[in-house]
């Protein structure tokens, strides 16, 4: 389990983080988060947590300088519900739903990782090595059968040359010609 780091906000509205002895920004916060780590943030004079806060900040600004999750219609059902005797029921729901997602979202991720694992393109790749190995044994084992016999074929003595055909004479050998 991820240990929790704590951020201290000075009365400078500054944020430190005490576990790296440096100053942080809500983008690093952000980061922490997406990284998986628990984040507490304290006033730094009265110890009050303010985590709640800090994370609502780091939402708007994903909000307006990102990609927008909630849209203005959410958002107005959610403040809707905001005092509401179904408030705890929403909580409740919202936190519900995004775990499940995140579940859900975990399981196609590993689903994913062992479809590409198992990817067609690697099974074929594979079922090409191993073609590939057995064809070099096979010509290994073909080389070895007929390297004896190829070896003895050109130690034997080579054969005379035959007469053309079509020549009935005997030709001359080189005697008969000087001697004419």
């Amino acid at each position: 389990m991820t240990k929790e780091r704590l951020i201290k906000k000075y009365a400078n509205r500054r944020l430190y983080d005490a576990s790296q002895s440096r100053h942080v920004t809500l983008e690093d916060i952000r980061e922490f988060i997406v990284q998986g780590e628990k984040v507490t943030v304290v006033e730094d004079k009265s110890g009050v947590d303010i985590t709640r806060l800090i994370l609502l900040q780091v939402i708007a600004e994903q909000e307006q300088f990102g990609k927008p999750i909630l849209s203005s219609q959410l958002l107005e059902s959610i403040i809707r519900f905001y005092g509401n005797g179904m408030q705890e029921f929403m909580t409740r729901y919202l936190e519900k739903s995004v775990e499940t997602f995140s579940r859900q979202q975990e399981t196609l991720q590993t689903q994913i990782s062992k479809l590409m694992v198992n990817a067609p393109l690697t099974s074929m790749a594979e079922l090409a090595k191993q073609n590939l190995d057995y064809w070099t044994k096979m010509q290994e084992s073909m080389a070895a059968t007929f390297m004896p016999m190829m070896r003895g074929a050109a130690e034997a003595k080579p054969a005379q040359p035959a007469e053309p055909a079509g020549t009935d004479a005997p030709a001359a050998s080189p005697r008969d010609s000087s001697s004419r």
